[in-house]
């Protein structure tokens, strides 16, 4: 099956005054948010993408289209609500410093998989619809540009986290151990048999790696979904 690699949206206005955006609209990338989109965006320069996905909302397709416009070959990013911002519901728009005196709180930090947002949804619901659209457009990927591809996916931290436990095989209860800055790059690679984490919370380093050679020797679905024993060789640098 196809790399997705995950990518969180660029610093916010609300991520820079310490609010929770959650869906609420008119919440941009401010400036240093732009610049963390514009270096992602050259990062994945030389990742050769099949495809690119986006939540809807205005900070994430900023994010987007700072990503798409650097490649080689025009893309053209679609969005998908199923990868939007938790619903926080009566939560959004209010301070994280009053939130946390919220007894609510202490249930997203030690039981998130119990935490349901008045007037929002669950967080459970939440990793359901998220873990659900990225396989979806991941065999979507698979069919219509192979085993090989790469594409990429912009969302949101608690949503990128909750993705990376899932894969991980990790009890939504334990997904705060898992930490997702704006604009970082996570890599996972699904197959038959189990997802492959590559990366998490990546910054910096070259990614070009990902993209297959043009003309690679395809392996077989089975040595595909299997783990290498003694860890494997890693990757082969990418060719033209």
């Amino acid at each position: 099956m196809p790399t997705v690699i995950l990518v969180r949206h660029g610093r916010s206005t609300a991520n820079a005054t310490g609010v929770l955006a959650g869906r609420l609209p008119g919440v941009h990338l401010d400036d240093a948010g732009v610049q963390q989109a514009v270096a992602v965006g050259e990062r994945l320069a030389g990742v050769r993408l099949a495809a690119a996905v986006t939540s809807p909302l205005e900070r994430c397709r900023e994010t987007c289209r700072e990503i798409t416009t650097r490649q080689g070959e025009p893309l053209r990013a679609g969005t998908d609500k199923q990868l939007s911002e938790c619903d926080y519901g009566e939560w959004q728009g209010r301070p994280l410093k009053d939130l946390a005196k919220e007894k609510l709180w202490r249930t997203v930090q030690a039981q998130p998989s119990a935490a349901t947002f008045p007037g929002g949804e669950s967080m459970r619901a939440m990793q359901d619809r998220a873990v659900a659209a990225v396989r979806r457009h991941d065999a979507r990927v698979a069919a219509e540009h192979g085993d090989d591809a790469v594409w990429v996916a912009v969302s949101h931290g608690d949503v990128i986290k909750s993705i990376l436990a899932d894969a991980l095989g990790t009890h939504l209860d334990l997904f705060q151990r898992i930490h997702v800055d704006p604009a970082s790059v996570s890599v996972v690679r699904y197959t038959e048999s189990r997802p492959f984490v590559i990366g998490t919370n990546t910054h910096a380093g070259d990614l070009s790696w990902l993209t297959p050679p043009k003309k690679a020797r395809r392996a077989s679905r089975t040595r595909r979904s299997d783990a290498e024993v003694g860890g494997g060789a890693g990757p082969q640098p990418a060719r033209s």
